[in-house]
């Protein structure tokens, strides 16, 4: 029997994430987990990137809302859903009450991705503008959640959507049973809290590292201090990376369940981004490419030949924002 992950008040097990599974599989691709020469030859490690670029919307954001709606009741069902997100949780929301056939309204940041935006509302969501920040939108869909009585999906904290999310995990190991380390990008936490623990619950010596933006290191702040730390300000503009503060469930997986978070600047970032166009042939948005940078920036402290996998979360790249920045 495979030993269960636990936190205060929250524990999950391997039985949980099969269950989990059993909710999202019907609806999501097993996306392909691939071989990167250049990037094994480049770092030293055998490098496979789980290419959620290819999943349904556009990034792993279908997998936890998804299992979110399965277990709701059909009284909350019928009243609809709410979330608050930057962008891919919006879409992962529509996609997974379209599926449903239950209404679904999403608070954005009023700046952005204008495609994200449109994508969300062409999956059948109402879209509503709020703020700069998610944390801004996050309060104003809270205030819709008592005036319309809707079902709020939390983009990160919540339990039923980190199992969710967990699922990737249980197809990394399926594909590559010997995976020995796991770089996975950090926003709120919710991918790397999900996949820390479902990679674990069968296999406790995989290794986790979680890779956020040093203009936005909520998680890593909180953890080295003990406690939830919002930040004053954050300079960041790879939306799925910018949050002011995490969650207590995963600000707390994380402390317990992975190794080390490393922080990297978003110019860096972007340029993995560009490394993984033209050397890999894929196109992977900022968040996605953190964890590649920081392959790239020798930030992954592990031994030559490790079997590494990256988490590739997202394809969905603002090419606006990147027409917009330079390099040195």
């Amino acid at each position: 029997m495979s030993p269960h992950v636990e936190i205060p008040g929250l524990t999950l097990g391997r039985d949980d994430f099969e269950r989990a599974r059993a909710n999202v599989a019907p609806h999501v691709y097993h996306t392909p987990l691939l071989t990167s020469r250049s990037l094994s030859e480049a770092t030293g490690f055998d490098v496979r990137l789980k290419a959620e670029l290819f999943q349904r919307g556009g990034s792993y954001k279908v997998r936890g809302p998804l299992n979110v709606i399965a277990n709701l009741t059909e009284e909350e069902r019928a009243r609809g859903i709410i979330c608050s997100s930057a962008g891919n949780h919006s879409q992962g929301v529509a996609i997974a009450a379209a599926q449903y056939g239950i209404p679904a309204v999403v608070l954005m940041a009023e700046n952005a991705t204008k495609s994200k935006i449109a994508a969300t509302e062409g999956y059948g969501a109402e879209v509503v503008l709020h703020g700069t920040i998610w944390d801004e939108a996050n309060e104003r869909a809270l205030e819709l959640v008592e005036e319309r009585g809707l079902t709020y999906v939390h983009p990160f904290d919540d339990p039923r959507l980190i199992a969710g999310q967990g699922t990737l995990g249980l197809e990394i190991l399926e594909d590559w049973p010997e995976v020995e380390l796991a770089v996975i990008p950090i926003g709120g936490g919710g991918l790397i809290s999900g996949n820390a623990m479902s990679l674990r619950s069968i296999n406790p010596d995989i290794r986790v590292i979680g890779v956020e933006s040093s203009g936005a290191p909520a998680m890593k702040r909180s953890v080295e201090s003990g406690e939830l730390v919002t930040l004053e300000e954050v300079s960041c503009i790879i939306d799925g990376l910018r949050v002011k503060r995490v969650g207590d469930n995963t600000a707390s997986i994380v402390s317990r369940f992975v190794e080390n978070v490393v922080t990297l600047p978003d110019e860096e970032i972007f340029d993995a981004v560009l490394w993984l166009m033209t050397r890999a042939k894929l196109v992977a948005e900022g968040a996605a490419a953190s964890g590649v940078a920081a392959l790239l920036a020798g930030l992954i402290d592990a031994p030559p030949g490790t079997k590494v996998v990256c988490v590739l979360s997202g394809g969905n790249l603002d090419v606006e924002q990147l027409r917009g920045l330079r390099w040195n």
